[in-house]
């Protein structure tokens, strides 16, 4: 599947997510099923019914589950399986707002910041998506995302994260922005700030012409004038934002060849309903393997199924 002909011939169910909503769906019936697999610790029925459910779906027999149990389903889940499956399938039973906040929450949470989640999160969601996500950050941490962040992190790689927490897209010269960022390079000191400005505020199709432009300009790629001129965090955020202007889709396939399985879900999952499907063309032209199989080579047992199962199927 090629991205862009994939983003054109859109799926029959409107999305280019691997998860669709269940035709014929009960969650009473389900809530039931999944009520004697947690009895029962049967992870297998557990996997099919969660991965085979949309979102929505899932806070409904969440609802339904709850009623009938009278406990959370989160809490049944919890004593019914373990370790990593566990993990999965909490976060597949989050409303998707909810849990996006949470993974920035956790990017910030204890020693050190993992500075590359928060510019996966902050790179890939749309201005009034972030807004969103803000709000239901507040309503759930009681903390103000903006403030958080700031708090987190410094310099200019701060202003990177809270520009890019705010951005609304502008109208602007490709030339112009274009000149800006060559000069910003060319001084005894590069200056971030004017690739800051550019890059979180201008469309996607604008800031393909501007790196573009730049790399004639400079005679390197972005990402060599990038790693020459900055260094440190504000590097890293400069070329991940610079990755996603050009294509998202490359950017989160490469996130997909981590060996750690936290990641690998926070991409999995906050994409699954979305545009996976363009994320799995982008992971085998890049690896020259489908995501399907690269899952197998990594994972086992119930987790690999239920991994396998958001994937949906061989490319």
């Amino acid at each position: 599947v090629d991205p862009e002909k994939a983003l054109k011939n859109t799926m029959s169910w409107g999305t280019l997510g691997t998860v669709r909503p269940f035709s014929n769906f009960w969650a009473d019936r389900d809530a039931a099923e999944i009520q004697s697999a947690l009895e029962r610790k049967d992870a297998v029925n557990l996997v099919r019914v969660l991965t085979n459910r949309s979102n929505a779906q899932r806070q409904l027999i969440a609802d339904a589950f709850r009623e009938m149990a009278q406990k959370d389903l989160e809490a049944g889940v919890k004593k019914a399986v373990s370790g990593e499956l566990a993990s999965l399938l909490l976060e597949l039973l989050m409303p998707p707002l909810e849990y996006e906040a949470r993974r920035l929450q956790q990017a910030m949470v204890g020693l050190g910041t993992d500075e590359e989640t928060l510019m996966e999160i902050l790179s890939t969601r749309s201005g009034q998506q972030l807004q969103d996500i803000s709000a239901a950050y507040k309503f759930t941490y009681k903390k103000d995302l903006e403030k958080e962040l700031k708090a987190e992190t410094s310099g200019d790689f701060a202003k990177l994260v809270v520009a890019l927490l705010n951005k609304q897209s502008v109208a602007g010269s490709v030339q112009t922005d274009t000149e800006s960022l060559a000069a910003s390079v060319n001084g005894k000191k590069a200056e971030a700030g004017p690739w800051i400005a550019v890059l979180t505020s201008r469309d996607q199709d604008h800031l393909k012409r501007v790196l573009m432009g730049l790399e004639v300009q400079c005679g390197q790629k972005v990402d060599q004038v990038l790693e020459k001129n900055f260094s440190g965090d504000i590097r890293l955020g400069l070329k991940i934002l610079a990755q996603c202007s050009r294509n998202p889709y490359v950017y989160l396939a490469k996130r997909l060849t981590s060996t750690k399985a936290s990641i690998v879900h926070g991409v999995m999952v906050s994409h699954c309903e979305e545009d996976l499907l363009c994320i799995r063309a982008a992971y085998l032209k890049l690896t020259g393997t489908s995501l399907y199989t690269a899952l197998q080579k990594q994972y086992k047992g119930e987790h690999l199924q239920a991994l396998l199962a958001v994937c949906r199927s061989e490319d």
